[in-house]
């Protein structure tokens, strides 16, 4: 790279294009931590296994190339912490740690760029299947560069929903959900990885994922490529925050208002939904 020119403009089309590129070299180094734990064996206890390795590398190469290129935007990430401010990026580096560490290739990292507020830029990639899931504000998402859209399933007799689960939220409360989704004729399922579920709903393959409480790195991007999809989401910084986290929607619009009622989590208008407003 030449160095008087700066690979990355700062603006978003520059913010984007490292987006992309960050985004799929942590990909790499995931995936090299996935296939050593699945050759070796692994357990979830212990401070030097392949999962922590891999989580902390993971974050550590994203946040490096964002403060190389980008020094003055802040970073919150799932393991080290960070700060917020007008120009943050929001990651995590390993979402469905518990499908990685059993050697099932259901897991992704998850970033996004929040600027003034708005979620500016969304990524999601599942290294396992070199799936790539990319948006902006305002411009539509994208599944390898090919434009998704949310299913267009109507009812809920027809309807796959997925759900999250938190300890922060009691057990009971879930299950009262789910009884309610169930009720309306919904199949409910748990893929045990938020970020992925809410890329499922931006590209029609599920049409609903709910969860009560959700960490901002683990939704951000995945609400904003629903919301670009033409889907209905929640208005998560009116219900949660950026450090706090807060409960999660995301919706094929036709069955969103139902959704809305079994899980007590309020929609965006859509017009509020289309440009997702963080704050």
């Amino acid at each position: 790279m030449n160095d008087h020119k700066p690979r990355y403009s700062n603006d978003l089309s520059g913010r984007a294009l490292l987006c992309r590129d960050v985004i799929r070299s942590a990909g790499a180094l995931v995936l090299d931590g996935f296939k050593a734990s699945a050759e070796r064996g692994f357990s979830l206890k212990g401070p030097q296994d392949f999962l922590t390795e891999t989580d902390a590398a993971s974050e550590a190469h994203i946040r490096d190339a964002i403060a190389t290129h980008f020094p003055a935007d802040a970073f919150l990430g799932e393991e080290g912490g960070g700060t917020v401010a007008d120009r943050v990026w929001v990651v995590d580096p390993v979402d469905g740690t518990a499908n990685f560490a059993r050697g099932i290739p259901h897991f992704c990292i998850s970033i996004t760029y929040v600027e003034h507020g708005h979620a500016e830029i969304g990524a999601i990639y599942n290294p396992a299947h070199d799936e790539l899931y990319f948006c902006r504000r305002g411009e539509g998402a994208t599944l390898n560069g090919k434009v998704i859209t949310v299913s267009s399933t109507a009812t809920f007799d027809a309807a796959s929903v997925e759900m999250g689960w938190s300890r922060r939220v009691p057990d009971e409360t879930y299950l009262e959900t789910m009884r309610q989704m169930l009720e309306k004729g919904a199949n409910v399922r748990r893929g045990a990885s938020g970020a992925l579920a809410l890329a499922y709903v931006a590209d029609g393959r599920s049409d609903a994922y709910v969860e009560l409480h959700m960490n901002s790195w683990d939704c951000l991007a995945g609400l904003l490529l629903v919301a670009e999809a033409g889907g209905a989401v929640c208005p998560f910084m009116e219900i949660g925050s950026l450090l706090d986290g807060g409960p999660v929607l995301a919706s094929t619009p036709a069955i969103a208002g139902g959704v809305s009622v079994a899980s007590g989590i309020p929609v965006q208008k859509r017009e509020q939904a289309a440009r997702l407003q963080l704050a």
